[in-house]
């Protein structure tokens, strides 16, 4: 059984830009909310929960704006997950769409984990 791909917005009412591209693309910020601690070299990023760690590497980035990472322990090499940022003119309010791939069968508990996760970068952020 293959990767399904699905994508999730959230908006987020007062926060400035860089602030949350911070959070998403550097390692001080992603170990405030998406892992315990995070280290990055150039291109290959280990993200550390409980002691274990997992690497990553980061196949695109435009900065301010999108960054896109895949597991390197993913045998799925279209897989992939990502973070990209829109202003949401109308109400100057930001979006963070996170796009991931899971399993069919495990598609709801990915979208509760982010869901989770994009609670804790919140009150990272202080919102």
């Amino acid at each position: 059984m293959g990767k399904e791909k699905f994508h999730i917005e959230y908006v987020f009412d007062k926060v400035s830009n860089h602030s949350l591209w911070n959070h998403l693309s550097t390692p001080m910020g992603l170990s405030s909310w998406f892992a315990d601690e995070v280290r990055i070299d150039r291109d290959k990023c280990t993200f550390t929960w409980n002691r274990t760690g997992e690497e990553a590497e980061i196949v695109f980035i435009r900065p301010e704006t999108a960054i896109r990472f895949h597991w390197l322990n993913d045998e799925d090499k279209r897989s992939y997950f990502e973070f990209m940022i829109h202003d949401i003119e109308l109400t100057g309010a930001t979006s963070l769409e996170i796009t991931d791939f899971s399993d069919r069968d495990e598609k709801a508990d990915a979208i509760a984990l982010w869901d989770s996760q994009v609670d804790e970068l919140k009150r990272s952020l202080g919102i």
